[in-house]
């Protein structure tokens, strides 16, 4: 009897965006060959254009009332989810990191859990950074005067290119951590982490929209999000310093917050900078009563 496992083709994945929840291809139908370090071929990405990038701010916007009006600790909650997800694909993601990379088993390996450990770090902040950021305000007059983040709306965030996927989850978890929604375009030569991350949320618990991912060349996805009037704010992580000065000025026709792209060793502990980085702050004032001798009445 003849072994039938030598009579098969192989089955290539094919890697798809990831937007409102499913997973098309380019609007455009192109791709663009990936390769590892060695210039082996991996596979095919989708090759985003303008289209697929203003689809994607639609599904940002759509999801972010519901993700923003979501609880601190049930968006904890999601962030934790992601993370066990990640862990049970672990060995698919050390793979893609290493072939990205060029890292050894063993190095893509270590990415991979500071990734998963990443997630997990920013799921414990979601719902501890408004007692960092916010409170009690003293003012001279009976009210009470309170200073409460936001968040600040939908996000571009230009993913990193030399960290596939560590730099990725570094740059995109406090977006979504503090209640914005995202649309991410992944590392341009280094794309497949990111793309899998996509199936990753998809069987999570993250509400479809919230996280959106799109692959191909940086600089012509991350003109019309620079200058979209619908996106809020602009992480220009993986940009480089013509680039960046590009789209800072394409940003600041709508005033969008930006993060200019700088040094980052994303093997260590983060601070909340990137938490705070797209946070708006809302005063509130709440008369108190009158204050008499005996103390203030309500």
């Amino acid at each position: 009897m003849s072994d039938r496992t030598t009579d098969r083709l192989s089955v290539f994945k094919t890697y798809k965006l990831y937007v409102g929840g499913k997973f098309p291809r380019s609007e455009s139908g192109r791709v663009y060959e990936v390769t590892d370090s060695k210039g082996n071929w991996l596979a095919n990405a989708p090759l985003s254009s303008r289209k697929d990038a203003r689809d994607a701010v639609v599904a940002a916007r759509k999801a972010f009332g519901g993700w923003a009006g979501a609880t601190a600790y049930n968006r904890g909650q999601v962030l934790y989810r992601v993370a066990e997800m990640l862990e049970g694909r672990r060995d698919k993601f050390v793979r893609e990191v290493a072939e990205a990379e060029g890292l050894s088993k063993s190095k893509a390996a270590a990415q991979v859990d500071a990734a998963v450990d990443r997630w997990v770090w920013y799921a414990g902040w979601t719902d501890k950074i408004a007692q960092v950021v916010g409170g009690a305000n003293p003012v001279a007059g009976p009210y009470f005067n309170l200073s409460c983040p936001e968040p600040t709306g939908v996000v571009a965030v230009l993913a990193p290119q030399e960290s596939s996927f560590l730099g990725l989850v570094s740059v995109l978890a406090p977006v979504i951590a503090t209640g914005n929604t995202a649309v991410v375009v992944a590392s341009e030569n280094a794309p497949l982490p990111a793309l899998s991350l996509g199936e990753v949320l998809a069987t999570s618990d993250v509400p479809g929209g919230v996280v959106n991912v799109l692959s191909g060349r940086t600089a012509e996805i991350a003109a019309p999000l620079a200058a979209h009037q619908d996106v809020n704010a602009i992480d220009l992580a993986g940009a480089d310093e013509v680039l960046a000065k590009e789209l800072e000025i394409a940003a600041a026709d709508n005033l969008k917050r930006v993060l200019r792209p700088q040094a980052v060793d994303y093997a260590a502990v983060p601070g909340t900078d990137r938490l705070t980085a797209f946070l708006e702050t809302k005063t509130v004032w709440h008369p108190t009563g009158s204050l008499g001798a005996s103390g203030s009445s309500y």
